[in-house]
Protein backbone atom coordinates (compact mmCIF):
# COMPACT_ATOMS: atom_id res chain seq x y z
CA UNK A 1 0.00 0.00 0.00
CA UNK A 2 3.00 2.30 -0.78
CA UNK A 3 0.49 5.12 -1.23
CA UNK A 4 0.07 5.78 2.14
CA UNK A 5 3.85 6.70 2.65
CA UNK A 6 4.10 9.82 3.95
CA UNK A 7 7.60 10.63 3.54
CA UNK A 8 10.13 11.28 0.43
CA UNK A 9 13.38 9.84 -0.37
CA UNK A 10 16.25 12.59 -0.50
CA UNK A 11 19.50 11.30 -0.76
CA UNK A 12 21.23 7.69 -0.99
CA UNK A 13 21.91 5.45 2.24
CA UNK A 14 25.47 5.37 2.76
CA UNK A 15 26.81 1.50 3.11
CA UNK A 16 27.29 1.05 6.87
CA UNK A 17 23.69 2.41 6.82
CA UNK A 18 22.59 -0.65 4.56
CA UNK A 19 24.65 -2.80 6.74
CA UNK A 20 22.79 -2.01 9.58
CA UNK A 21 19.29 -2.50 7.90
CA UNK A 22 20.04 -5.63 6.25
CA UNK A 23 17.82 -8.10 8.15
CA UNK A 24 14.82 -5.10 7.60
CA UNK A 25 15.91 -4.64 3.66
CA UNK A 26 15.73 -8.66 3.26
CA UNK A 27 11.81 -8.12 4.00
CA UNK A 28 9.50 -8.81 1.07
CA UNK A 29 9.03 -5.25 -0.07
CA UNK A 30 11.42 -3.39 2.12
CA UNK A 31 13.94 -2.00 0.06
CA UNK A 32 16.45 0.83 0.08
CA UNK A 33 13.84 3.29 -0.66
CA UNK A 34 11.55 2.20 1.75
CA UNK A 35 14.71 2.98 4.21
CA UNK A 36 15.23 6.28 3.25
CA UNK A 37 11.35 7.46 3.84
CA UNK A 38 12.07 6.30 7.52
CA UNK A 39 14.98 7.76 7.47
CA UNK A 40 13.72 11.45 6.28
CA UNK A 41 10.49 10.94 8.65
CA UNK A 42 9.29 12.88 12.09
CA UNK A 43 7.44 11.28 13.99
CA UNK A 44 6.30 13.04 17.76
CA UNK A 45 5.95 11.02 20.88
CA UNK A 46 4.04 11.80 23.20
CA UNK A 47 5.26 10.72 27.04
CA UNK A 48 8.48 8.99 28.29
CA UNK A 49 7.32 6.70 30.27
CA UNK A 50 5.68 2.88 30.05
CA UNK A 51 4.68 3.11 26.32
CA UNK A 52 7.45 5.84 24.75
CA UNK A 53 10.22 4.13 26.49
CA UNK A 54 9.00 0.90 24.49
CA UNK A 55 7.87 2.40 21.33
CA UNK A 56 10.95 4.97 20.85
CA UNK A 57 13.89 2.10 20.72
CA UNK A 58 11.80 0.42 18.32
CA UNK A 59 11.83 3.74 16.37
CA UNK A 60 15.03 4.68 16.48
CA UNK A 61 16.59 0.78 15.35
CA UNK A 62 14.26 1.04 12.65
CA UNK A 63 15.46 3.95 11.22
CA UNK A 64 13.19 6.75 11.93
CA UNK A 65 15.55 9.80 11.52
CA UNK A 66 14.08 12.04 13.74
CA UNK A 67 11.99 11.44 16.87
CA UNK A 68 10.57 14.04 18.87
CA UNK A 69 9.35 13.39 22.21
CA UNK A 70 7.57 15.56 24.88
CA UNK A 71 8.07 14.85 28.49
CA UNK A 72 8.50 16.78 31.85
CA UNK A 73 9.08 13.81 34.16
CA UNK A 74 12.22 12.84 35.71
CA UNK A 75 13.66 9.06 36.24
CA UNK A 76 12.22 7.41 39.54
CA UNK A 77 12.91 4.20 41.25
CA UNK A 78 9.40 3.00 40.65
CA UNK A 79 10.11 3.86 36.65
CA UNK A 80 12.30 0.93 36.46
CA UNK A 81 10.64 -2.21 36.68
CA UNK A 82 8.46 -1.06 33.45
CA UNK A 83 10.19 2.29 32.02
CA UNK A 84 13.63 -0.20 30.48
CA UNK A 85 15.18 2.48 28.77
CA UNK A 86 15.96 4.18 32.59
CA UNK A 87 18.75 2.67 34.88
CA UNK A 88 19.57 3.05 38.66
CA UNK A 89 22.37 5.27 37.05
CA UNK A 90 19.49 7.83 35.97
CA UNK A 91 17.37 7.88 39.02
CA UNK A 92 16.53 11.63 39.36
CA UNK A 93 17.07 12.64 35.72
CA UNK A 94 15.33 13.63 32.96
CA UNK A 95 13.40 10.98 31.09
CA UNK A 96 14.29 13.01 27.62
CA UNK A 97 17.80 13.09 28.73
CA UNK A 98 18.00 9.12 29.74
CA UNK A 99 15.76 8.37 26.72
CA UNK A 100 17.77 10.35 24.45
CA UNK A 101 21.08 8.30 25.40
CA UNK A 102 19.26 5.16 25.25
CA UNK A 103 18.50 6.45 21.39
CA UNK A 104 22.08 7.25 20.71
CA UNK A 105 23.50 3.82 22.18
CA UNK A 106 21.33 2.18 19.57
CA UNK A 107 22.04 4.71 16.73
CA UNK A 108 23.66 8.08 17.01
CA UNK A 109 22.74 9.36 13.46
CA UNK A 110 18.92 9.55 14.93
CA UNK A 111 18.14 12.91 15.57
CA UNK A 112 15.75 12.83 19.05
CA UNK A 113 14.47 16.21 19.73
CA UNK A 114 13.49 16.73 23.63
CA UNK A 115 9.92 19.24 24.60
CA UNK A 116 10.31 19.46 27.77
CA UNK A 117 6.82 20.86 28.19
CA UNK A 118 3.49 19.65 29.13
CA UNK A 119 1.43 19.36 26.23
CA UNK A 120 -2.12 21.37 26.07
CA UNK A 121 -4.59 23.36 23.18
CA UNK A 122 -1.88 25.90 23.48
CA UNK A 123 0.88 24.07 21.78
CA UNK A 124 -0.02 21.34 20.22
CA UNK A 125 -1.09 22.05 16.76
CA UNK A 126 2.49 24.08 16.65
CA UNK A 127 4.02 21.08 17.33
CA UNK A 128 2.81 18.79 15.73
CA UNK A 129 3.25 20.95 12.74
CA UNK A 130 7.18 19.77 12.60
CA UNK A 131 6.39 16.33 12.37
CA UNK A 132 4.47 13.73 9.97
CA UNK A 133 3.08 11.67 12.56
CA UNK A 134 1.92 12.00 16.24
CA UNK A 135 2.13 8.68 18.84
CA UNK A 136 0.49 9.10 21.55
CA UNK A 137 1.89 7.01 24.90
CA UNK A 138 0.39 8.93 27.65
CA UNK A 139 -1.76 7.65 30.79
CA UNK A 140 -4.94 9.86 30.96
CA UNK A 141 -7.52 11.33 29.07
CA UNK A 142 -7.69 14.33 28.51
CA UNK A 143 -4.36 14.20 26.28
CA UNK A 144 -5.42 11.17 24.31
CA UNK A 145 -8.59 13.24 23.36
CA UNK A 146 -6.28 16.03 22.42
CA UNK A 147 -4.19 13.86 20.62
CA UNK A 148 -6.76 12.50 18.83
CA UNK A 149 -8.37 16.35 18.19
CA UNK A 150 -4.77 17.82 17.03
CA UNK A 151 -4.58 15.01 14.35
CA UNK A 152 -7.61 15.13 12.62
CA UNK A 153 -7.71 19.24 12.37
CA UNK A 154 -3.66 18.20 10.90
CA UNK A 155 -4.86 15.58 8.81
CA UNK A 156 -2.39 13.60 10.08
CA UNK A 157 -1.84 9.97 11.13
CA UNK A 158 -2.17 9.30 14.97
CA UNK A 159 -0.27 6.09 16.46
CA UNK A 160 -2.13 5.23 20.33
CA UNK A 161 -2.00 2.83 23.06
CA UNK A 162 -3.40 2.24 26.27
CA UNK A 163 -2.26 -0.19 29.32
CA UNK A 164 -3.61 -0.84 32.54
CA UNK A 165 -2.73 -3.84 35.21
CA UNK A 166 -2.30 -7.29 32.50
CA UNK A 167 -3.65 -5.79 29.40
CA UNK A 168 -3.83 -3.12 27.09
CA UNK A 169 -4.41 -2.06 23.68
CA UNK A 170 -3.49 -0.11 20.16
CA UNK A 171 -5.45 1.63 17.32
CA UNK A 172 -4.73 4.16 14.22
CA UNK A 173 -6.61 7.26 14.40
CA UNK A 174 -6.73 9.06 10.54
CA UNK A 175 -9.18 10.73 9.64
CA UNK A 176 -8.69 10.74 6.46
CA UNK A 177 -8.33 6.91 6.27
CA UNK A 178 -10.95 6.06 8.34
CA UNK A 179 -12.66 6.54 12.24
CA UNK A 180 -10.50 8.44 14.84
CA UNK A 181 -10.18 7.85 18.39
CA UNK A 182 -13.56 9.79 19.21
CA UNK A 183 -15.68 6.98 16.85
CA UNK A 184 -14.62 4.65 19.17
CA UNK A 185 -14.83 6.30 22.41
CA UNK A 186 -17.09 9.30 22.22
CA UNK A 187 -17.45 9.93 25.73
CA UNK A 188 -15.16 9.53 28.39
CA UNK A 189 -15.40 7.87 31.23
CA UNK A 190 -16.25 9.83 34.47
CA UNK A 191 -13.42 10.66 36.69
CA UNK A 192 -12.00 7.92 38.77
CA UNK A 193 -13.99 5.38 36.90
CA UNK A 194 -10.98 3.99 35.35
CA UNK A 195 -7.23 3.77 37.44
CA UNK A 196 -4.08 4.77 36.00
CA UNK A 197 -1.25 2.25 36.62
CA UNK A 198 0.04 3.90 39.76
CA UNK A 199 -3.03 3.20 41.06
CA UNK A 200 -4.19 -0.24 39.26
CA UNK A 201 -0.76 -1.67 38.65
CA UNK A 202 1.16 -3.19 35.09
CA UNK A 203 2.96 -5.95 34.14
CA UNK A 204 5.99 -5.20 32.94
CA UNK A 205 5.47 -7.70 29.78
CA UNK A 206 2.39 -5.84 28.91
CA UNK A 207 4.28 -2.20 28.26
CA UNK A 208 7.04 -4.11 26.06
CA UNK A 209 4.08 -5.60 23.57
CA UNK A 210 1.88 -2.71 23.00
CA UNK A 211 5.03 -0.14 22.69
CA UNK A 212 6.26 -2.35 20.67
CA UNK A 213 2.60 -2.85 18.56
CA UNK A 214 2.56 0.89 18.41
CA UNK A 215 5.91 1.13 16.98
CA UNK A 216 4.94 -1.21 14.19
CA UNK A 217 2.13 0.43 13.21
CA UNK A 218 4.48 4.23 12.75
CA UNK A 219 6.64 1.73 10.82
CA UNK A 220 3.28 0.72 8.31
CA UNK A 221 2.15 4.22 8.12
CA UNK A 222 5.58 5.55 6.73
CA UNK A 223 6.79 3.14 4.80
CA UNK A 224 3.41 2.20 3.52
CA UNK A 225 3.77 -1.32 4.24
CA UNK A 226 0.89 -4.29 5.28
CA UNK A 227 -2.25 -2.39 6.28
CA UNK A 228 -2.73 -0.09 9.69
CA UNK A 229 -5.16 -0.26 12.85
CA UNK A 230 -7.51 2.09 10.80
CA UNK A 231 -11.09 1.19 11.96
CA UNK A 232 -9.41 -1.81 14.09
CA UNK A 233 -8.58 -2.02 18.09
CA UNK A 234 -5.75 -4.51 18.27
CA UNK A 235 -6.02 -5.67 22.24
CA UNK A 236 -3.82 -7.90 24.51
CA UNK A 237 -4.64 -10.23 27.21
CA UNK A 238 -1.89 -11.54 29.35
CA UNK A 239 -3.35 -13.52 31.32
CA UNK A 240 -4.35 -15.46 28.79
CA UNK A 241 -2.05 -14.90 26.31
CA UNK A 242 -4.68 -13.82 23.43
CA UNK A 243 -5.29 -10.81 20.87
CA UNK A 244 -7.88 -9.78 19.97
CA UNK A 245 -9.54 -7.22 17.01
CA UNK A 246 -12.18 -5.35 17.41
CA UNK A 247 -13.92 -3.19 14.15
CA UNK A 248 -15.33 0.38 14.39
CA UNK A 249 -16.37 2.34 12.32
CA UNK A 250 -16.99 6.11 12.02
CA UNK A 251 -20.09 7.94 13.65
CA UNK A 252 -21.77 9.41 10.55
CA UNK A 253 -23.58 12.05 12.89
CA UNK A 254 -20.50 13.64 14.45
CA UNK A 255 -19.51 16.70 14.11
CA UNK A 256 -16.52 17.20 12.94
CA UNK A 257 -13.61 18.39 15.11
CA UNK A 258 -12.56 22.12 14.01
CA UNK A 259 -10.76 23.28 16.77
CA UNK A 260 -9.22 22.61 20.41
CA UNK A 261 -11.14 22.62 23.39
CA UNK A 262 -10.30 22.46 27.08
CA UNK A 263 -9.70 18.60 27.53
CA UNK A 264 -10.15 18.56 31.39
CA UNK A 265 -13.36 19.95 31.42
CA UNK A 266 -14.41 17.97 28.92
CA UNK A 267 -13.43 14.76 30.87
CA UNK A 268 -15.46 15.93 33.70
CA UNK A 269 -12.10 17.16 36.36
CA UNK A 270 -12.59 20.72 36.11
CA UNK A 271 -14.25 20.94 39.21
CA UNK A 272 -11.29 18.85 40.85
CA UNK A 273 -8.77 21.37 39.48
CA UNK A 274 -10.41 24.16 40.31
CA UNK A 275 -11.08 23.72 44.01
CA UNK A 276 -8.19 22.34 45.23
CA UNK A 277 -5.87 24.43 46.82
CA UNK A 278 -2.16 22.98 47.91
CA UNK A 279 -0.02 22.94 50.37
CA UNK A 280 3.41 23.07 48.76
CA UNK A 281 6.14 20.85 50.57
CA UNK A 282 8.12 23.72 52.11
CA UNK A 283 4.83 24.86 54.01
CA UNK A 284 3.78 21.46 54.91
CA UNK A 285 7.67 21.61 56.58
CA UNK A 286 6.67 25.06 58.09
CA UNK A 287 3.50 23.90 59.81
CA UNK A 288 5.32 20.25 61.06
CA UNK A 289 8.00 22.58 62.33
CA UNK A 290 5.42 24.48 64.40
CA UNK A 291 4.20 21.79 66.00
CA UNK A 292 0.43 22.57 64.18
CA UNK A 293 -1.59 20.09 64.87
CA UNK A 294 -2.75 18.48 61.88
CA UNK A 295 -4.06 15.31 60.24
CA UNK A 296 -1.88 13.92 57.57
CA UNK A 297 -3.58 11.06 55.71
CA UNK A 298 -1.57 8.74 53.11
CA UNK A 299 -4.14 7.83 50.57
CA UNK A 300 -1.74 5.49 48.58
CA UNK A 301 -2.57 1.57 48.48
CA UNK A 302 -0.69 -0.35 50.57
CA UNK A 303 2.27 -1.12 48.92
CA UNK A 304 3.07 2.08 48.09
CA UNK A 305 2.95 3.05 51.97
CA UNK A 306 5.76 0.30 52.75
CA UNK A 307 8.13 1.40 50.48
CA UNK A 308 7.94 5.28 52.49
CA UNK A 309 5.60 7.13 54.13
CA UNK A 310 5.54 10.10 56.10
CA UNK A 311 5.48 9.80 59.88
CA UNK A 312 2.20 10.22 61.96
CA UNK A 313 0.36 10.23 59.09
CA UNK A 314 -2.65 8.23 59.03
CA UNK A 315 -3.50 5.48 55.91
CA UNK A 316 -6.77 5.76 54.13
CA UNK A 317 -6.61 4.41 50.40
CA UNK A 318 -8.22 6.24 48.13
CA UNK A 319 -10.88 3.58 47.27
CA UNK A 320 -11.32 3.23 51.10
CA UNK A 321 -12.24 6.86 51.13
CA UNK A 322 -15.93 6.70 50.95
CA UNK A 323 -16.76 4.24 53.59
CA UNK A 324 -13.89 5.80 55.98
CA UNK A 325 -15.33 9.65 55.87
CA UNK A 326 -15.48 9.45 59.73
CA UNK A 327 -12.33 8.93 60.57
CA UNK A 328 -11.54 12.42 58.96
CA UNK A 329 -11.43 15.01 61.41
CA UNK A 330 -13.43 18.19 61.47
CA UNK A 331 -11.22 20.07 64.35
CA UNK A 332 -7.87 20.10 62.60
CA UNK A 333 -6.46 21.05 58.81
CA UNK A 334 -6.75 17.15 56.99
CA UNK A 335 -3.71 16.92 54.17
CA UNK A 336 -3.87 14.33 52.16
CA UNK A 337 -1.15 12.96 50.15
CA UNK A 338 0.23 10.48 47.72
CA UNK A 339 3.10 9.83 45.05
CA UNK A 340 2.94 12.86 42.60
CA UNK A 341 -0.35 14.83 44.15
CA UNK A 342 -2.73 13.69 41.77
CA UNK A 343 -4.48 10.94 43.67
CA UNK A 344 -4.51 13.39 46.40
CA UNK A 345 -5.77 16.25 44.47
CA UNK A 346 -8.94 13.98 43.13
CA UNK A 347 -9.50 12.80 46.50
CA UNK A 348 -10.05 16.36 47.66
CA UNK A 349 -12.44 17.62 45.13
CA UNK A 350 -14.38 14.45 46.41
CA UNK A 351 -14.28 16.08 50.32
CA UNK A 352 -14.85 19.11 49.12
CA UNK A 353 -17.91 17.97 46.93
CA UNK A 354 -19.08 16.85 50.39
CA UNK A 355 -18.48 19.59 52.67
CA UNK A 356 -15.25 19.27 54.30
CA UNK A 357 -13.48 22.94 53.45
CA UNK A 358 -10.64 21.89 56.35
CA UNK A 359 -8.93 19.65 53.79
CA UNK A 360 -5.91 20.04 51.69
CA UNK A 361 -3.27 18.11 50.08
CA UNK A 362 0.47 18.46 49.72
CA UNK A 363 1.33 19.69 45.94
CA UNK A 364 3.81 17.00 44.30
CA UNK A 365 2.98 14.53 46.93
CA UNK A 366 5.40 12.52 49.03
CA UNK A 367 7.79 12.43 45.71
CA UNK A 368 8.15 16.26 45.71
CA UNK A 369 8.66 16.59 50.13
CA UNK A 370 11.38 13.68 49.42
CA UNK A 371 13.20 15.77 46.64
CA UNK A 372 12.93 19.19 48.64
CA UNK A 373 12.98 18.64 52.03
CA UNK A 374 13.86 15.01 53.47
CA UNK A 375 16.12 13.50 50.45
CA UNK A 376 16.33 10.76 53.23
CA UNK A 377 12.34 9.69 52.22
CA UNK A 378 13.73 9.53 48.41
CA UNK A 379 13.28 5.75 47.96
CA UNK A 380 10.96 5.31 45.00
Amino acid sequence: MAEQSLATPEIAMESSRLARYSRQLALPGFDESTQLKLANSRVLVIGAGGLGSAAVPYLASTGVGTIGILDTDTVELSNLHRQVVHGMEDLGRSKLDSIADSVARIDPEIQVVKHNLRVDSSNVLELLSQYDLLVDGSDNFPTRYLASDAAEISGKPLVWGAILQYGGQVGVSWSDRGPTYRDLFPVPPAPGDIPNCAEGGVLPGVCAVIGAIMSTEVVKILSGAGEPLVGRVCTYDALTGRFREIPFRANPAAEPVTELIDYEAFCGIEKETAIVEELNPAALKELLDRGTELQLVDIREPFEREIVHLDDSDFIPMGQLPSRLSELRNDVPVVLYCHHGTRSARALGFLRERGMANATHLAGGIDAFAREIAPELQRY
